[in-house]
């Protein structure tokens, strides 16, 4: 079973970066895709970007390429989403997930969570 730890949220400035970071743990990641995800109040999760461990393969979405990336240290088990320009329209809490293969967009589809990290895009 996989646990994951976010950390890296906080209150950043329209046009600034973050990094947010997702600690995993609980035995080897290879079976997995780890992925990200953002909510706001009211709506339903929101898939960012996904990476499949075995093979570093990357899913994300059209809208936030150039944006938001992400990526991975092997050595550390972690996941990371850099998020440049950023604009008030992606304040969420951001989640990072886990599950089984291959990448999905739909939340649903993810057994393990993360607690959230939130992010606040204000000046």
């Amino acid at each position: 079973q996989v646990q994951l730890v976010e950390s890296g949220g906080g209150l950043v400035q329209p046009g600034n970066s973050l990094r947010l970071s997702c600690a995993a743990s609980g035995g080897s990641l290879s079976p997995y895709v780890l992925a990200w995800f953002r909510q706001v109040p009211g709506k339903e999760r929101e898939f960012v970007a996904a990476l499949k461990w075995s093979d570093g393969r990357i899913a994300d979405v059209e809208f936030l390429r150039g944006r938001f990336s992400i990526s991975r240290d092997n050595a550390k088990n972690t996941v990371f989403l850099q998020m440049n320009s950023l604009t008030p329209e992606d304040t969420a809490v951001y989640y990072c997930a886990a599950r089984w293969l291959n990448p999905s967009h739909s939340a649903r589809d993810y057994n393990y969570w993360g607690q959230g990290t939130q992010v606040t895009v204000s000046s």
